[in-house]
């Protein structure tokens, strides 16, 4: 139970950060947002995977940190880096609802895509049966950003494109853990990975929002907590935690509770409004998330098309 619990939690917290962003000072960046969270989280995520996994490297025995392990974790850093101010930048201009499941909606179909060119594995059949409802749902809220009370397409660009740099990051992932890595050490390097890109970012970016007195019901301060210990570090970390105790359909399962939230909470409370072609491609796009975690379960598909940030 507890497991479940864990993964469940951490998509809950994945799915506040939009909402997070919104509720904090409106004069910052997509940019700026982005370099915080990963300056505060990413750091504190180094700390926690790296303790957390030393465990496991002393139980198991650390794999030899050759140049295609140090690769594989500088994408994943890298990767992670340039997930935020896309990801800002799609909820800042469509909502947090759209942003949010147009991101994670097409995540898990250009990950299954980049893994198929990698593995030259042919797909099954129910994998492409729900990546074409995914693609479908993307289709409509593209269309959706062309008529005058629909989606922004420059962020609509910016939430596929954060979904591609997730699906990045998870298909590198994968390789380490299936060189023998822990799951904690991966995720350790990923996190401190993104905050050394991040700080590359600090002098080019305003953030004076971070300390500076504002009427948002979040302060620049607290926003930027949030955003790093809680949507990154803890997530992270309860996610890491209770993957390795799930299955894979299991997990694929729980992280639509991220979607959920976010649309919840950009109705709820943000008071956002969709339009009648946004509702419908989310509706066909969760449709695909669905048809997308109930695939896993087939014992010939091994791979869980569903983990977020």
């Amino acid at each position: 139970m507890l497991p479940l619990l864990a993964v469940v939690a951490a998509a809950v917290l994945f799915g506040t950060t939009g909402t997070s962003q919104a509720l904090g000072p409106g004069d910052t960046t997509p940019l700026a947002v982005g370099a915080m969270r990963l300056l505060i989280g990413g750091t504190a995520l180094g700390i926690v995977g790296w303790a957390l996994g030393r465990r496991a490297r002393r139980r198991m025995g650390a794999p030899r940190a050759d140049a295609r392990a140090i690769a594989l974790m500088t994408v994943t850093g890298v990767a992670l880096a340039v997930y935020q101010p896309l990801f800002f930048l799609g909820t800042a201009r469509n909502g947090v609802a759209v942003g949010t499941v147009a991101a994670l909606g097409s995540a898990p179909v250009i990950a299954g895509v980049i893994e198929w060119a990698l593995t030259r594995r042919r797909p099954h059949a129910t994998w492409m049966a729900a990546t074409a409802l995914a693609l479908v749902g993307v289709a409509v809220l593209a269309f959706a950003a062309g008529g005058p009370a629909g989606a922004d397409p420059l962020g609509f660009v910016g939430s596929v494109g954060a979904g591609a740099s997730f699906a990045v990051f998870a298909n590198a992932q994968r390789r380490l853990l299936t060189g023998g890595w822990d799951p904690f050490s991966v995720a350790g390097a990923m996190g401190a990975g993104s905050a050394i890109v991040a700080l590359a970012f600090v002098p080019f970016v305003d953030l004076s929002w971070v300390v500076a007195a504002s009427d948002s019901a979040l302060s620049g301060l607290a926003m930027s907590l949030w955003l790093g210990l809680a949507t990154i570090t803890l997530a992270y970390t309860l996610f890491t935690w209770g993957l390795q105790r799930l299955t894979a359909a299991t997990a694929a399962t729980l992280t639509l509770a991220e979607p959920l939230t976010a649309a919840v909470l950009g109705i709820a409370v943000l008071g956002e409004r969709l339009s009648p072609a946004e509702i419908g491609g989310l509706v066909v796009l969760g449709a695909g998330l669905l048809v997308l975690a109930w695939g896993s379960r087939a014992p010939r598909d091994p791979q869980p098309f569903a983990v977020e940030g």
